[in-house]
């Protein structure tokens, strides 16, 4: 199930760079804990990012639909904070950081 989550938080992507969350480093962990019931930790790339309040709903209205999937939860952190080194491989050529 949370190869499923992983899937549909990679078609998410933050407004100002055209990478999506998963790979650009901002998602921590991916729980399935009771019964239909998902937990995401995740970051933002700053706490002033623009989207703090729309970003997390989005991914939780977004994982709900899936299969399986009865309540999402995000839980926003900002230790360790985000930077750029945790982009993917993908992200880091996508963005002509490679």
């Amino acid at each position: 199930m949370e190869k499923s989550i992983i899937d549909i938080l990679k078609t998410i992507y933050d407004p100002e760079i055209p990478v999506n969350i998963f790979d650009l480093g901002l998602i921590y962990e991916v729980k399935m804990k009771e019964e239909g019931n998902a937990w995401i930790l995740m970051t933002l790339t700053s706490p002033n990012c623009p989207v703090a309040e729309s970003l997390p709903v989005e991914v939780e209205q977004k994982v709900c639909t899936l299969e399986g999937v009865k309540k999402a939860k995000v839980e926003i952190v900002f230790e360790p904070p985000w930077d750029k080194d945790m982009m993917s491989e993908e992200a880091k050529y996508e963005l002509g950081m490679l």
